[in-house]
């Protein structure tokens, strides 16, 4: 019970966001690029000038074969007109969920800033080209990572994940032009993304832009709509 009280008064001192000091940004949604990705972008680099803790990283959610939602923290690695991308072992369990229904959400979260964006929409496949470039962009210890595979399989015992890792290791540095077939890097090409702006007040500005064409079309447009915080 002791861990358990201690749990909620620690529960209780917290607050949301530092505006004693750090003031939060002003937000006007009626000055804001036509589609979302522009503006991804500017929130994304004043993260990382605002000094946010690994502003890369996100939540993704997937459904399984059960139609039970899964999420857990991955990387991006790119926003452009292709997508939001992130990358995986085809085998691992974000994999086969992708595989069987190929659509996922996002969420980001830069708390210096009083900020989120969510990202939803289908899920394609880069080629084995792409996900080479993806891996050889990153250090050795991101390959050596990927060639140790078996992501979300049942490891007998930490020696074994020792094991391995210490031979994935060698082989990044000896061979860094070594591939992990199963690496596949995926993209999330939104039909909606929402930029949540946080207010001191409570007075939260919500702006969603939802894509109008559909996926499939070449010239896409965004309708933009407020939405109660």
């Amino acid at each position: 019970m002791d861990d358990e009280r201690r749990f909620h008064e620690a529960l209780r001192t917290l607050r949301v966001w530092d505006t004693e000091h750090t003031e939060l940004p002003g937000f006007d949604p009626a000055d804001v690029p036509e589609e979302p990705v522009a503006l991804f972008h500017t929130w994304f680099t004043g993260a990382v000038a605002s000094g946010a803790v690994e502003p890369h990283t996100l939540s993704l959610a997937t459904v399984d074969a059960a139609g039970r939602p899964d999420v857990r923290t991955v990387m991006l690695h790119g926003v452009d007109t292709r997508g939001w991308h992130f990358a995986s072992h085809a085998g691992s369990a974000k994999g086969r969920q992708l595989a069987d229904r190929p659509e996922a959400a996002l969420g980001f979260y830069w708390p210096t800033q009083g900020r989120q964006v969510r990202v939803r929409g289908p899920v394609t496949r880069g080629t084995r080209d792409d996900a080479y470039a993806d891996l050889h962009a990153r250090t050795p210890g991101a390959l050596a990572s990927a060639l140790v595979g078996h992501q979300s399989e049942i490891l007998s015992s930490l020696d074994a994940l020792a094991g391995a890792s210490a031979a994935a290791w060698d082989r990044a540095l000896s061979e860094p032009e070594a591939h992990a077939e199963s690496w596949t890097l995926y993209r999330v090409l939104p039909t909606e993304v929402e930029f949540f702006q946080g207010d001191e007040q409570r007075r939260h500005v919500r702006l969603r832009y939802r894509r109008t064409d559909g996926a499939d079309r070449a010239a896409d447009t965004w309708t933009r709509e407020l939405l109660w915080p």
